[in-house]
C-alpha cells in the first residue's frame, strides 16, 4: 500500500509539472544532421583502450585478443565510420556493445553492430524503453518503439561482468540519474571509466525526468565515480572531452549547487516561470557559454526533477 501511495504521489506531481514544461518547449521537427560530414576522432587511452568521438554520445572501445568490448554505438548512420575507426586499431570484431541508456544517440548502433555479430548488452529498463517507445519531455522528443533487431539481446539488473580474451568490463547500474536505466562501465586494467550521460563536460547534462532521471541520482552517480576513480583515471563522459577526477569533482559541485539553489526556490513557492525569470544558474551559463535554450532547459529539468 505504501509503494502504491508513493507512486501515485509521484505521478500526480509529474502531471502538474509536465503541462507547464510542454507549454515552454513545444515539439518541432528536428533538422537532421549531415552524417556524411562527421569525422570520428580516436583518442588512445592506453592499454588498447580508446575513446571515439563523433556525433552523439562518446564511444569507448576496449580491445581484447579475440574481440572488442564497445560502450555506446552513437547514431546508426555512423556505423560504418565507427567500424572503420575500430578497424584502424584492431582486426578484432566487436563482441559486446554496451548501451549506457536508451537515447538514440547512444543506441543507434545496436542493429548494425548486432548484424555484424555483436551482442548488445544493457540494463533491463533500457530494453523496456526501447521496446515500448517513450517520450522525453525536455527537449520534447517522442521515441517510437525500436525494431526487434535494435533491442539488447542481454540484460542485467544491478551489476555484470563482460569478458573477451585478455580484457574485462565491469558494468554497474546507477539508480535514477540521467534515466532509470543508466549503466557505467569500468575497465580496471586501463583505469578507464565510461559514464554515459550521467556526466557531461563543458556543458550542462540532461535529466530525463519523465523516464526516471533525477538530479539527486546524478549527484549520487558522481559520488560513486569519485569513490572509484584516482588521479590517473581517464573518464569518458557521455558528451564532451575526456575528463580527470578533478574535473569530475567540479562537475559534481555544479550539480550540488544547482540542486540546492533550485530546492530553495521551490521551498519559497516559486513557479517554473519564476525560476526562468530568476536565472539561478547565470554563473554556470557564463562558464559553459550556454545558449539561451540550453540554459532554460537545464532550469526546467532541475525544477521538474525536484518537483516530481
Amino acid at each position: 500500500m505504501h509503494k502504491i501511495t508513493r507512486a501515485a504521489l509521484a505521478a500526480a506531481a509529474l502531471c502538474l509539472t509536465v503541462p507547464a514544461l510542454a507549454q515552454q518547449t513545444p515539439a518541432t521537427p528536428p533538422v537532421g544532421p549531415d552524417f556524411s560530414k562527421v569525422t570520428i576522432k580516436t583518442f588512445d587511452l592506453g592499454n588498447r583502450t580508446y575513446m571515439l568521438e563523433g556525433l552523439g554520445g562518446n564511444s569507448t572501445v576496449a580491445v581484447g585478443d579475440d574481440g572488442v568490448i564497445m560502450v555506446d554505438g552513437q547514431f546508426a548512420p555512423l556505423h560504418d565510420k565507427l567500424k572503420a575507426a575500430i578497424a584502424a586499431v584492431t582486426p578484432q570484431p566487436v563482441k559486446f556493445l554496451v548501451n549506457t541508456h536508451y537515447h538514440r544517440d547512444h543506441v543507434g548502433g545496436n542493429a548494425p553492430f548486432g548484424k555484424d555479430g555483436a551482442t548488445v548488452v544493457a540494463h533491463e529498463n533500457v530494453k523496456k524503453k526501447l521496446a515500448a517507445g517513450t517520450m522525453m519531455l525536455v527537449p520534447e522528443v517522442k521515441y517510437a518503439p525500436a525494431p526487434p533487431e535494435a533491442l539488447p539481446a542481454r540484460t542485467y539488473t544491478d551489476a555484470l561482468k563482460l569478458e573477451v580474451k585478455g580484457r574485462a568490463a565491469q558494468l554497474k547500474h546507477i539508480l535514477n540519474a540521467h534515466t532509470d536505466g543508466d549503466t557505467f562501465v569500468y575497465f580496471a586494467d586501463a583505469n578507464v571509466l565510461s559514464t554515459g550521460d550521467t556526466v557531461a563536460m563543458g556543458r550542462y547534462p540532461n535529466i530525463d525526468f519523465g523516464n526516471g532521471g533525477n538530479i539527486k541520482g546524478m549527484i549520487a552517480a558522481a559520488d560513486a565515480y569519485l569513490a572509484l576513480a584516482n588521479d590517473a583515471t581517464k573518464i569518458v563522459p557521455g558528451h564532451g572531452p575526456l575528463a580527470t577526477k578533478a574535473q569530475l569533482a567540479e562537475y559534481r559541485a555544479m550539480l550540488v549547487a544547482a540542486r540546492d539553489r533550485m530546492a530553495k526556490l521551490i521551498a519559497e513557492g516559486k513557479s517554473l516561470d519564476d525560476v526562468l525569470a530568476a536565472k539561478p544558474f547565470a554563473d554556470f551559463d557564463e562558464k559553459f557559454k550556454a545558449p539561451e535554450a540550453a540554459s532554460k532547459n537545464w532550469m526546467r529539468v532541475v525544477y521538474a526533477s525536484l518537483k516530481s
